[in-house]
């Protein structure tokens, strides 16, 4: 277990510093998939702290909005379309790890910036690579995941505005604070 955990780590790390996913000849599949399963959770844990670091309520409802979302169509459509997935399994389309991942990266962006975007990018493609890698799923299976995540994201997120900005002045012989609020 330790190995698998250590061989996920590396993997995960050498994806993030590179921004490319390293040839499945370097690691074994299951090892490929416990990475994919570890960044998808770690993407998840990323959204909901930042929007608790940033006591950021609203973010956080829009958040559990999307996620829902995206759960829900996903499950819907793994039932209903039940596809066999490439190692015989079943319920294959679409791919239900891409589309959290691809949630919550969309949300990340759009919410925060691309400063927080870009990178939950990169490990969300990771994530969809993993499945593919790991014979979990189909190419069509993880586009359509990732399809699902962006949009549900896009319905109900909106870009972060600090409720109150303080700008300080200074001018010939006056000294003061500018505070805005949007409302």
């Amino acid at each position: 277990m330790i190995s698998k955990i250590k061989s996920a780590g590396v993997i995960l790390i050498l994806t993030v510093l590179t921004g490319f996913p390293f040839s499945p000849s370097a690691f074994a599949a299951d090892d490929i998939k416990l990475a994919g399963d570890i960044t998808v959770l770690a993407l998840s844990a990323s959204a909901l702290g930042t929007t608790l670091f940033k006591k950021d309520r609203e973010g956080t409802v829009q958040s559990a909005k999307s996620l829902l979302l995206t759960l829900g169509t996903t499950f819907l459509l793994k039932y209903t379309v039940n596809g066999e997935r490439p190692d015989g399994g079943s319920h294959s389309f679409p791919s239900g790890h891409t589309a959290v991942a691809f949630s919550r990266a969309t949300f990340l962006q759009k919410r925060y910036g691309w400063e927080y975007g870009a990178p939950a990018f990169v490990a969300a493609s990771f994530v969809g690579w993993s499945r593919i890698e790991s014979d979990r799923h189909y190419f069509r299976d993880v586009l359509a995941g990732a399809a699902i995540g962006v949009i549900s994201a896009y319905i109900f997120t909106d870009a972060y505005r600090e409720k109150i900005v303080v700008t300080p002045f200074m001018g010939e012989g006056t000294y003061g604070m500018l505070l805005q609020t949007a409302f």
